[in-house]
């Protein structure tokens, strides 16, 4: 893998960010680093970051704060490092944006090998770069464009993903489980959570859906979603 990637490090405690940082450099990558949450937000705007990692735990503002406020404006990967262990604090950040989660205390090995696998997966070799085109939907995964009726919509990328997904299968039920596993593999927290609905009930709003309108996607009670081979109706 290239490892000429930039990692914004964000951190309160001044002995871990040394940890992670001399150590991913020894493993080739660029990092810059931050201890409190406004300063990491300054930086993110200034640098071409490829991926984060953020304590969930910082003085000035709370993680989940810090990961929404990426997520507003970039799919850059951003994984959790928490000292709670709860299942509640995990889901929380994960549905807040974030895509992954390490516990402290972490051996480097394992940090490593996660951000391995989501620069993999932020670059997929083998997605399709079909131009897909439905109805009044138009979307072309080489160019990350998405149109509706002529009017382009800005998408966050796992919002782009879901619909690349649903456009792939259009006209056929993509059960819930089918879903997780094509966009969330690695995380068995998401069989509880209501991430998927999340992602949804955001993706029906930017293409323009009213709360009580079919509209392209369809929920198939206790299956999962289908987008409409249609316009909306």
């Amino acid at each position: 893998m290239d490892n000429n990637y930039l990692i914004l490090v964000i951190d309160d405690d001044p002995d871990i960010l040394k940890i992670l940082k001399d150590n991913l450099e020894l493993d080739g990558y660029r990092v810059c680093t931050a201890m409190q949450g406004k300063d990491a937000l300054a930086l993110f705007k200034k640098r071409p970051i490829d991926l984060v990692i953020l304590d969930l735990m910082l003085p000035d503002m709370d993680g989940i704060q810090v990961c929404r406020a990426i997520r507003a404006h970039s799919d850059v990967s951003i994984i959790l490092l928490t000292a709670k262990d709860s299942v509640t604090d995990k889901v929380l950040g994960l549905e807040h944006g974030a895509d992954d989660y390490i516990v402290k205390p972490f051996d480097y090995l394992e940090v490593a090998a996660r951000i391995k696998a989501r620069l993999r997966r932020s670059k997929p070799a083998n997605a399709s770069h079909k131009v897909h085109e439905t109805g009044n939907i138009r979307l072309d995964p080489n160019s990350y464009n998405v149109f509706v009726g002529g009017r382009q919509i800005k998408l966050t990328k796992k919002e782009f993903d879901l619909l690349h997904l649903l456009l792939e299968h259009s006209g056929k039920v993509l059960e819930r489980e089918a879903i997780r596993q094509a966009l969330w593999p690695d995380s068995k927290l998401y069989k509880w959570s209501r991430t998927i609905d999340v992602h949804i009930k955001n993706l029906r709003a930017k293409l323009g859906e009213q709360p009580n309108n079919s509209g392209y996607i369809v929920t198939v009670a206790g299956v999962g979603y289908m987008l409409k081979t249609s316009g909306m109706g």
